[in-house]
C-alpha cells in the first residue's frame, strides 16, 4: 500500500476476511490502547453504548488535578534525567518521538484543573510545567532545535489563566503576592522559544504586561513592589548556593520591562521609599541601565 492512501471500504473488509475474533480484538486493542483521545472515546462508545451519555458527562468535568499534577511531575523528571533523549527502560521509542504530544496533553489538562475546585494542585501541575519550558531554553531535555515551539506552548497564556484564577480564588492580594514571585522566576525578555520566530513566538507577551494588566488599582502595584526585591533576592540567593540559575547581568535583562512598570506606576512622594530601595538593589539597578 503507498503510504499516506487509506485502505477503501472494499480493501479493509478483504484484509480482515480471515482474522478471527482474537485477531480482531487484538486489532481493536492496539488501536484502543495506541490511538488518540477522540479514538478511544469513540471505541468505548461502540462498546458500551449505554454509557455514552454518561462518559460525555464525564468529559466535560475538570481532570482531577491530584492526578494531573502525578503525571507532570513524572514527565518533568524523566525529562530531567534524560529519559526522553536515549535508551531509558522508563519511556520507549515511540514515546520518545511523541514527547510534545505528551506535553501538549499535559499542559491542557493542567489548564483544565485550573477551574476545578482543588485549584491549588492545579496551579502546581502549571508551575512543574512553566518551570521545564524556562529550563528547556537552555537544556537539551528532547530531540528538538526549538522544544516549546514544537510542543506548541505558550508560557505566557498559561501563566496569564493561573494569575486570574489565583485572583478569583484566592483573592487580588495573594495572587500579585505569587505572581511577582512567578514573575520573577520565570520573566524571559526574549520569550520562551529559542529562535523566537516561529508561531508560539507570535503569540507570546511578556509576563511584566501580563500581570500589569491585573494591577488594576494603585495598592496593588505598591504591594507589587513590596514583594519585587524580595524575590530577586531569593532568586540570587539560589544561584549563590549553587543552583543552577540567571546570573544577575540575565536577570536584570529579563526584568527591565517590569521595572520600568514599577517606576512609572510608583510616583509621589509616599512611594520614595520603595523606589529607593529599588534604585539602590544591584540587579534592579542595572535593570533601570539596561532598559
Amino acid at each position: 500500500m503507498t503510504p499516506g492512501r487509506r485502505f477503501s471500504r472494499d480493501e479493509f473488509h478483504a484484509n480482515v476476511a480471515g482474522f478471527d475474533r482474537a485477531d480482531l480484538v487484538k486489532v481493536l486493542w492496539t488501536l484502543y490502547w495506541r490511538g488518540s483521545a477522540p479514538v478511544r472515546e469513540r471505541i468505548e462508545d461502540l462498546l458500551e453504548p449505554q454509557a455514552k451519555e454518561a462518559r460525555a458527562s464525564a468529559r466535560q468535568q475538570p481532570p482531577d488535578a491530584g492526578q494531573v499534577l502525578a503525571r507532570v511531575t513524572e514527565f518533568a523528571a524523566l525529562a530531567r534525567s534524560g529519559a526522553y533523549l536515549a535508551g531509558d527502560r522508563r519511556v520507549s521509542r515511540q514515546e520518545r518521538t511523541r514527547w510534545r504530544t505528551t506535553f501538549r496533553a499535559l499542559a491542557q489538562d493542567s489548564i483544565s484543573a485550573l477551574s476545578g475546585g482543588d485549584v491549588h494542585t492545579a496551579v502546581r501541575a502549571v508551575r512543574v510545567l512553566v518551570d521545564l519550558a524556562c529550563e528547556t531554553k537552555e537544556y537539551d531535555y528532547f530531540r528538538s532545535e526549538d522544544p516549546m515551539e514544537a510542543a506548541r506552548f505558550v508560557v505566557s497564556d498559561a501563566v496569564a489563566v493561573m494569575w486570574a484564577r489565583l485572583r478569583d480564588t484566592q483573592g487580588a492580594g495573594p495572587m500579585v503576592e505569587q505572581a511577582v514571585k512567578d514573575l520573577v522566576r520565570w520573566e524571559r525578555r526574549w520569550g520562551w522559544t529559542r529562535r523566537g520566530d516561529g508561531r508560539v513566538s507570535a503569540q507570546e507577551v511578556s509576563l511584566a504586561s501580563t500581570l500589569a494588566g491585573l494591577l488594576v488599582v494603585p495598592d496593588l502595584w505598591t504591594l507589587a513592589a513590596r514583594e519585587h526585591a524580595d524575590a530577586v533576592d531569593a532568586v540570587l540567593r539560589r544561584r549563590a548556593r549553587g543552583r543552577q540559575g540567571r546570573s544577575r547581568t540575565e536577570l536584570a535583562e529579563d526584568l527591565s520591562e517590569w521595572h520600568s512598570l514599577l517606576g512609572t506606576h510608583l510616583t509621589g512622594s509616599q512611594h520614595d521609599e520603595l523606589l529607593d530601595r529599588l534604585s539602590a538593589h544591584p540587579a534592579l539597578a542595572e535593570a533601570v541601565r539596561n532598559g
